[in-house]
């Protein structure tokens, strides 16, 4: 009798039989607040009817259209579509399957255009667990662990997590900054380096944003140096924070922009988009895949397009971000357990710290355990794993909102 791999580990317990907007079902019927979103992936919620009639429709029409065999309507509506989302310049598009294959490609990418190795990431950061983007992995141990060698020709630098170096958000810019600068000068050299790839909130590293400063100091230092600017938007991108893209909270611009999880409200798309010109760049054969740009995902991905803009979603994920966060921090502000509060848009988390400062993943584990036996659904992160992130769809309404941080208040208080 076939069984999953032992190694998956649920994260709730829940068997989810139906989900409804901002909510799944389990078989008894019983309602749970999804606040995991799927890591970030439905965006539009769960079977949002516009992108269940898309997909509907599509799936009746041509299921897979492999796109380096004969072309489909669905990639190339998609693909004018992005065009109007993406930041300027940005108009060459590569579609593929998840997150890490995207990765994967721009960093093939970066090396072809620019003739060089070295690959520049920041700690905290994830990027997946193939075995290029796992070696750019630093959000975790266990994402790596026991897989080497991985990829060479990676430098990892500091990112500026102020809460755990208990600095300013300035001082943690100018220290990471500066280290970067002595990387350079120690270990990868700019005639050496082809990309920094960096996320503008890490993710699995325990939603840390990253200051404006910082992205635009890598901005100056990739155009000083030649380096190509590699922003991992897999999490952050769709709205989630805010902006329609993270970086956007900077004056930052990328070369590469990295997009999956919210782009097809669940279905598997991701893409990377570069200029043309930087596209080009890349060695023939070198692009390219069976499933990548599936027809039914991509007719996913134009409605959650039309959904996000129809309804508004990026402005209500800032408007009931913002309110996600007050109330994280009245009640961080009566339990000392909660160390931090801090995120972006509908990306928030709290950090959960023992009396002396230090991480402490058990007492994260109890809320985190308390709130999905009162129906809310959350997830951990960080290093330690004593983060409790709280990642719900956009069309989440400001009743929801409050009925999480009711239920949150008391699994904290348990």
């Amino acid at each position: 009798m076939a069984q999953l791999s032992p190694l998956l580990k649920q994260a709730t317990p829940v068997l989810a039989e139906r989900g409804e907007g901002v909510h799944l079902y389990d078989a008894e019927g019983r309602r749970y607040l999804d606040f995991t979103a799927g890591i970030g992936v439905t965006s539009t919620g769960h079977c949002h009817p516009r992108v269940v009639a898309a997909a509907q429709e599509q799936v009746a029409t041509l299921i897979h259209g492999q796109y380096t065999t004969v072309m489909h309507r669905p990639l190339l509506r998609l693909t004018e579509a992005l065009g109007e989302v993406l930041p300027p310049g940005l108009d060459a598009l590569f579609f593929l399957n998840s997150g890490s294959e995207a990765v994967e490609a721009s960093i093939r990418l970066a090396r072809h255009a620019t003739g060089r190795q070295n690959i520049v990431a920041f700690q905290g950061g994830f990027h997946g667990r193939t075995m290029g983007a796992a070696a750019l992995t630093t959000a975790g141990t266990k994402f790596r662990a026991g897989s080497g060698p991985l990829m060479p020709g990676v430098a990892v630098a500091p990112f500026p997590q102020a809460y755990r170096y208990g600095w300013d958000e300035g001082e943690a810019t100018r220290f990471a900054l500066r280290e970067l600068d002595y990387l350079l000068a120690t270990a990868s050299a700019p005639a050496d380096t082809a990309a920094f790839v960096v996320e503008p909130v890490l993710g699995e590293g325990g939603y840390i944003p990253a200051p404006p400063g910082f992205l635009e100091g890598l901005r100056e230092r990739a155009d000083r140096h030649g380096i190509l600017l590699v922003v991992d938007e897999v999490q952050t991108g769709f709205g989630r924070t805010g902006r329609f893209w993270g970086h956007e909270h900077t004056d930052a611009r990328p070369d590469v922009l990295i997009t999956a999880k919210g782009l097809a409200s669940g279905f598997p798309l991701s893409a990377i988009a570069a200029p043309t010109a930087l596209m080009e760049r890349g060695r023939p054969g070198s692009q390219g895949g069976t499933y990548g740009g599936n027809a039914v995902a991509c007719a996913a991905a134009l409605a959650t397009l039309e959904v996000i803009r129809d309804e508004d979603l990026v402005a209500n994920a800032a408007r009931l971000g913002a309110r996600l966060n007050d109330g994280l921090r009245k009640t961080a502000a009566e339990h000392p357990a909660i160390g931090d509060v801090r995120g972006l848009g509908l990306m928030q988390a709290s950090e959960f710290t023992t009396p002396d400062g230090e991480p402490d993943p058990a007492a994260a584990a109890r809320a985190h355990r308390a709130a999905a036996d009162r129906g809310l659904l959350l997830l951990t992160c960080g290093a330690f794993g004593n983060v409790v992130r709280m990642i719900p769809p956009l069309i989440v309404t400001a009743d929801q909102i409050d009925e999480a941080l009711d239920l949150w208040s008391a699994a904290v208080a348990c």
